[in-house]
């Protein structure tokens, strides 16, 4: 089995707010990431296939044809893009990076086509914080 990784960046605001909580209890549990005025970061998603090498192009999955799938079904979304109002696969959830991967996957597997298995996502919020998802 062989594992192919494709990086792609996009940039997005979002708050961390639970609506059924007072504005102290967000601001306690979430801190400065509950600010009203919403907050931003630079994400970089790893999206990683997997397979076998094809003998005609010795490629698990062209690269190039993945990049096109995440732009078009993810970044296309994101980009800055407000995470909170802007983005239906995160309507009604709580935008922390843990629901956004989960719709990330989402949005990628149904759109992935069938010569290719979609193995993980990570997810990187910040230098110091990311999240692997695998499905």
């Amino acid at each position: 089995m062989v594992y192919i990784t494709r990086i792609e960046h996009f940039n997005a605001a979002h708050k961390l707010f639970n609506p059924s909580w007072s504005k102290e209890k967000n601001e306690e549990v979430f801190g400065k990431c509950a600010n009203e005025n919403w907050h931003g970061h630079n994400f970089n998603l790893h999206v990683t296939v997997k397979g076998e090498p094809n003998p005609n192009t010795g490629f698990v999955f062209d690269a190039k044809r993945l990049s096109i799938i995440i732009k078009e079904y993810v970044t296309d979304l994101l980009d800055h893009k407000n995470l909170n109002v802007e983005v239906p696969f995160l309507k009604d959830k709580i935008c922390s990076i843990e629901n956004l991967v989960i719709g990330i996957w989402k949005q990628l597997v149904q759109n992935m086509p069938t010569d290719v298995v979609l193995h993980r996502l990570k997810l990187y919020e910040t230098d110091k914080i990311y999240v692997e998802y695998f499905g």
